[in-house]
Order: C-alpha cells, then structure tokens, then sequence
C-alpha cells in the first residue's frame, strides 16, 4: 500500500472525505506549483472546510422542505402585485431575520405569496440559517404529533431551533381549539428568538373568526405583530400569468 493510499485511508477513518477523494489531484497541484508545506496544509483544509459547508447548506435546504417554485432569482417584476423591485431586494438581504422581525404577506390567493415566502426561506438557507416551509396543515399535524411519533417530536424540536419558521396558508380553514391553542404555545416559544414569515388571505382582525376566540386571537397577534412588517399584495394573479400550458398554441378549442 502506497503512502497516498495510507493517507486515503486515514482521511476516511477521520471523516475527512473531500481530502480523501481529492487528494491526488491536490498533491498533483502542490507539486506543480511548487507550495509551501503550510500552504498544502491550508490547501486541503480549505477543501474540506468548502465541501463540509456546502454539505451543510444542502443539507439544511433538505430539511426546509421548500415548494417547488422558490428562486427569487426568476421572479417576475412585470407583475404588478403592490410589491417593488427595491422592497422584495431588501427584504432579501434578510436584515429583518438578524433583528428577529416576523413578515405577514397578506392578499387573495395567486398573487405570489408563497412564491416570495419560499423564496426569502431559501435566501435564508443560503445564508447559513436553519429555515423551515410549513403549511398551516403541515405545522397543525406536528403540533398534533409531536407528543406521540418520534417523527414529528423531532420535527417539532428542528422547529423550536430554528432561525426562521415559514407557516404557508394560515388561517385558511377553521382551526379547532386545541390544534389553535397548540398554535399559540408554538408562537409564544419562538417569540423574539425566531423569524416568522406567514402567508394568509385573510386579515388579521379576520383571524378571530376563524379561530373562534377572540382573547386567543388577541394574543397570537399580540407576539406576531409586536415587529412585524405587514405586506399587502393585490393585484391579479400571479399564478395564472405564469401557468404552464400543455399546448403551444394557446388557440386550441
């Protein structure tokens, strides 16, 4: 057994897989460009360092849980929708989550709500925050979860560590009690530790109806809206004037 593969063999048992699978090509490049030793060693440390953050990021994009349409990247501004190039960019730099600001984008459905919520989530994955895309159903059934499968228990504490907690569809449909009350606890724990982004259609003075309480509605808002920015988007359908067609000529009857 060669030297190099002495080495390789001790990378694996370390868990140092990048030095280990790049290891001739880095002795290769040493030798060419005539390095120091400290800077071979910096080398493959930099390499490993790269390929731990990158497994880390993509990791941590996993467990976001993002729908399919997130980049922001590929966001239409021909769209009017009441919110500017300048204040969707802004908000992109994720100044809002350093100071622990929760987000309310409110409006009717297709406006792009959730295009922008799942967008600013995977901004954030990107950044090196731990950030999670929850519908109101998905979140009711973790809550609901938590105490009996060892799944959501662990879904449930992933949450509680978060940076940002994006809740997709809020207050969409009737909320029962317990699952409203559980909703609740869940808010008052991430007060002013973790970021909330929450997409709904209905107003905040709306919410009482569909919760059906008024001094729990109270509450809730209470800690959502002590700094919060409310966005209110209007306008047509965002959704219908980006829909996919199946035939190319629109035409066809």
């Amino acid at each position: 057994m060669t030297k190099t593969e002495v080495i390789k063999k001790q990378c694996k048992q370390l868990n140092l897989s990048a030095i280990s699978n790049q290891l001739d090509d880095v002795i290769a490049e040493a030798q060419k460009n005539q390095i120091s030793y400290l800077d071979f060693i910096k080398m493959i440390m930099d390499k490993e360092i790269n390929n731990r953050m990158e497994k880390d990021k993509q990791n941590r994009a996993r467990l976001a849980r993002l729908p399919l349409c997130y980049n922001l990247n590929l966001y239409d501004f021909s769209f009017s929708n009441g919110i500017s190039k300048q204040q969707l960019n802004q908000l992109r730099e994720l100044k809002w989550l350093e100071q622990n600001y929760n987000v309310i984008l409110m409006g009717p459905s297709g406006i792009g709500k959730t295009y922008i919520a799942a967008g600013l989530c995977f901004d954030a994955v990107e950044q090196g925050y731990r950030a999670y895309f929850k519908s109101m159903d998905e979140l009711i059934k973790v809550l609901k979860m938590k105490d009996v499968t060892r799944t959501a228990a662990v879904e449930y504490r992933r949450i509680l560590k978060s940076h940002l907690l994006v809740i997709d569809d809020i207050m969409m449909f009737p909320v029962q009690e317990q699952d409203a009350i559980a909703l609740f606890n869940l808010v008052n724990e991430l007060h002013e530790k973790t970021s909330i982004v929450i997409t709904t259609n209905k107003s905040p003075k709306q919410w009482a109806d569909v919760l059906k309480d008024t001094v729990l509605t109270t509450a809730l808002l209470d800690r959502l809206l002590y700094r919060c920015e409310i966005i209110n988007l209007d306008g047509g359908s965002y959704r219908m004037k980006n829909r996919k067609n199946i035939f190319e000529n629109k035409n066809i009857s």
